[in-house]
């Protein structure tokens, strides 16, 4: 049986935008409704008001902790302008939490900014990272006994984005050219690569806010990476570094010096003399597009391992998007299988977070489900699907 670290986190993730609703001064909110191709997150899930419900839901199932974000929209709605109210919200969701017996994961940054920041030039402007600053050192106020933040999620998906949404404003607006992030199909087999450029500003921030953190909190500090879990063609190995390099290592190598590193993985793909190969279409297809391959998690564990020198792993997000449950136990099963054999053969992994607790807005886009709580659009009412409960009693045995 795999020995796993005591106090050994098992949780599930959102995102603020994902599931708070009514982001009104955030980017992704405008850019919602400016694009008329992009379905509006709206209410969202309500969880700006309902997070109780939302935390007791996995508490009483079994799980041990629940990763949210602070939204820095929120916090800071206009520059310098410091929302206490907010602050004292995100506060009571962090003591809501440790009171359900759930440590909170912070995210301080899940892809959205505020609109301010963005007509500014965001991540490319020269006041960026003073700007993050701000904002951090506003929040280190409220995160008095949290064990774990997150300084951004996904830079490297944050940079696809970035990269996106210039193009999106050369183009004027064209709706069509703005695509989710995070959803992969025929119309774009493959997302592209990110700017290597805005990728080291966001490294810049990152360990400018880190310091920040280490200074004022008692908290493990890291980044959470969409780990691709990308492997090699025969003969492809140099290519594979070369693309690995550009859509995952930078990232990595910015976490030396980091308490822990997210890894987020949900698939693999391969690498040929081209680049990435598209995902295949099978019956397992996932409703995001991409392949049914719960063996990439060891597969980015082991790298990330490897890359890092042995920075402490902890599982920030993964799982899968689809509507058969049964699916979403089998998939979380044969993916815990191979963590837990990367586990075995020496990866600190201090913890696994279920990508997500609820099925929630996927930036653009209501169809993907990855919950492991069905919301009712119309009500909210939350639904506890089959596998909540699976998850729950996994760890309570803490084995499959």
């Amino acid at each position: 049986m795999t020995e796993l670290v005591p106090g050994f986190l098992w949780g599930a993730s959102t995102a603020p935008h994902q599931v708070e609703g009514n982001n009104l001064n955030s980017d992704f909110w405008a850019r919602e409704h400016l694009a008329p191709g992009l379905e509006l997150s709206g209410d969202a899930c309500d969880s700006y008001h309902r997070y109780a419900e939302d935390m007791r839901l996995l508490a009483d199932a079994g799980l041990t902790a629940y990763r949210f974000g602070i939204e820095w929209a929120r916090i800071e709605p206009a520059p310098g302008e410091i929302s206490r109210a907010e602050l004292a919200h995100y506060r009571r969701m962090i003591e809501t939490a440790r009171d359900l017996g759930l440590e909170p994961v912070v995210t301080l940054h899940h892809f959205t900014n505020p609109n301010w920041f963005a007509q500014e030039g965001g991540w490319t402007s020269d006041r960026a990272i003073e700007r993050f600053q701000t904002y951090v050192q506003a929040v280190t106020g409220i995160l008095d006994g949290v064990k774990w933040v997150c300084t951004m999620n996904e830079p490297n998906m944050l940079a696809v984005m970035v990269t996106m949404g210039r193009q999106y404003s050369a183009d004027s607006g064209d709706a069509k050219k703005w695509m989710s992030p995070t959803v992969d199909g025929a119309a774009r087999p493959v997302i592209p690569d990110p700017d290597p450029e805005v990728g080291r500003r966001l490294g810049e921030a990152h360990h400018a806010v880190r310091d920040i953190l280490k200074k004022h909190t008692d908290a493990a500090v890291g980044w959470t990476v969409a780990c691709p879990a990308l492997t090699a063609t025969p003969g492809n190995e140099e290519k594979l570094k070369e693309v690995r390099y550009v859509r995952e290592d930078l990232y990595l190598d910015a976490a030396l010096g980091d308490d822990f590193i997210g890894v987020q993985v949900y698939s693999s793909q391969a690498v040929d003399e081209n680049g990435v190969v598209p995902h295949p279409l099978g019956p397992d297809t996932t409703l995001t597009g991409t392949a049914y391959r719960p063996d990439g998690i060891g597969t980015s564990v082991r790298h990330v391992w490897e890359r890092t020198g042995g920075v402490p792993v902890l599982i920030t997000e993964n799982g899968i998007a689809t509507a058969d449950d049964e699916q979403r136990i089998r998939y979380t099963t044969e993916a815990l299988g191979h963590l837990f054999a990367a586990i075995d053969d020496g990866v600190d992994v201090r913890g696994y977070l279920h990508w997500s607790a609820l099925d929630n807005y996927e930036w653009g886009h209501w169809g993907p489900t990855f919950g492991l709580i069905a919301v009712d659009r119309e009500t909210f009412e939350r639904q506890p699907k089959p596998s909540l409960a699976w998850l729950g009693e996994v760890a309570r045995c803490g084995h499959l």
